[in-house]
């Protein structure tokens, strides 16, 4: 609790400097986050949690490839509506509690159900993963479909289900900007290392990355447990 609640006080801190002090207009940029977190005392973890909720409330916004700017409605939002913010984490949280039981399950049953075309299609659907990453473009629809392909593999009906809460948790989880930079490149080095696993069709392996995979992504993410 002591983690969220210092970023709050973050977030309410560059509220306090953006809307009353007005120290950074609409449309201004944030300074990058070394400089922002040093400036405010706090780690770059913590930092990248303030920014994401002020994000959330419409403060700020993220232009891809570009950085983090000053919303232009900042002076419209009147309160940070923590008690929203609550909800969106302790969803995303959840959602990924969800994916952390029966995603590795799912990496091992793709192992080894899976067509040497199905395995395939993952291995492609990875590599688009990682070249959105690379090139700085929005992941989001690739990585829906790198699971859901893994899921596929599975070939069992009731796992096929859970794909729209994957799709969701995906989607909620993947904002853009300097604090999501860390999360990107932990996907990079997760992806590839389950890559590996489902080339020799390694049951254990890729069970075992896709649980680090979710465990590193809750991390970064600040979601606690």
């Amino acid at each position: 609790m002591e983690k969220k609640s210092l970023s709050r006080q973050t977030a309410e801190k560059l509220y306090e400097q953006i809307v009353v002090e007005k120290r950074l207009a609409p449309g201004d940029k944030l300074p990058n986050e070394v400089d922002l977190s040093r400036e405010l005392g706090v780690s770059r973890t913590t930092l990248r949690e303030a920014l994401r909720d002020l994000t959330v409330q419409g403060v700020l916004e993220v232009r891809r490839g570009r950085g983090t700017f000053v919303s232009a409605r900042a002076g419209q939002v009147e309160d940070f509506g923590f008690s929203a913010l609550d909800r969106v984490r302790g969803q995303l949280r959840d959602l990924f509690e969800l994916r952390s039981i029966f995603e590795p399950q799912a990496a091992r049953l793709a192992c080894r159900r899976g067509s040497d075309g199905e395995i395939a299609d993952i291995l492609e659907k990875g590599a688009a993963v990682e070249r959105c990453i690379r090139e700085g473009r929005d992941r989001t629809a690739a990585d829906r479909e790198f699971h859901a392909a893994i899921v596929r593999c599975t070939h069992n009906e009731f796992m096929m289900r859970l794909l729209p809460l994957i799709s969701q948790a995906v989607e909620t989880a993947i904002v853009s900007g300097e604090g999501q930079e860390a999360l990107a490149q932990s996907t990079l080095r997760d992806h590839a290392l389950l890559l590996e696993f489902f080339v020799k069709r390694d049951e254990a392996g890729a069970e075992h990355a896709m649980a680090i995979h979710m465990r590193h992504a809750m991390d970064e993410m600040g979601l606690e447990g």
